[in-house]
C-alpha cells in the first residue's frame, strides 16, 4: 500500500513507545486489521498483549521503519527513561525511518529535542491528514 512518504507501510515494520493505553490499543488494532508489524518499547508493567516487548529503546528501534510515541504519566516518566526516543536512538533504525510522535508531544520526556529537530521528524503535516487517514481506516474496515 503506498502512501505519501512510504512506499508501502504495510511491509514497514513499527514501534510504539508507550503505555497500553488508548494510543498504543489503536495502533495495535490498526495492526491486527492491516497486517502490518507492532512492537511496542514500555517500561515493565506497561506491556500491551500479543506485541514483541521491548525495555531498552536501543534494541527496540533496531530494523523499524516507523516509529510512535504517546505521552507517558508523569508518575511513570522516571521508568520510561529508558524508552525516550533520541536522535541517536533513530539512527539506529532503518534507513528513511519515520518518527511520529502522538501530539501533543512533550520534548525531553517521551521524545528528545534532537529527534524532534532531525530529519526523521515527519513533522506537523501529518496531523491535517487525521480525518482522511481514520476515513480511511474505516473503509479498509467495511470491505
Amino acid at each position: 500500500m503506498l502512501s505519501k512518504i512510504r512506499d508501502d507501510f504495510i511491509s514497514d515494520k513499527y514501534l510504539f513507545c508507550g503505555k497500553a493505553g488508548n494510543i498504543g490499543l489503536a495502533w495495535k488494532e490498526a495492526s491486527e486489521v492491516m497486517g502490518f508489524d507492532l512492537s511496542q518499547c514500555c517500561a515493565p508493567g506497561y506491556e500491551m498483549d500479543d506485541v514483541r516487548i521491548y525495555h531498552d529503546i536501543e534494541s527496540a528501534v533496531r530494523g523499524k521503519d516507523i516509529i510512535c510515541t504517546d505521552s507517558v504519566p508523569v508518575e511513570s516518566l522516571n521508568g520510561f527513561s529508558v524508552c525516550r526516543v533520541t536522535k541517536e536512538a533513530m539512527d539506529m533504525a532503518n534507513k528513511n525511518a519515520v518518527l511520529n510522535p502522538c501530539p501533543p508531544f512533550y520534548r525531553g520526556e517521551e521524545v528528545s529535542d534532537d529527534a524532534v529537530r532531525s530529519e526523521y521528524f515527519a513533522g506537523y503535516e501529518f496531523k491535517k491528514h487525521l480525518l482522511t487517514v481514520q476515513q480511511a481506516i474505516m473503509i479498509w474496515c467495511m470491505r
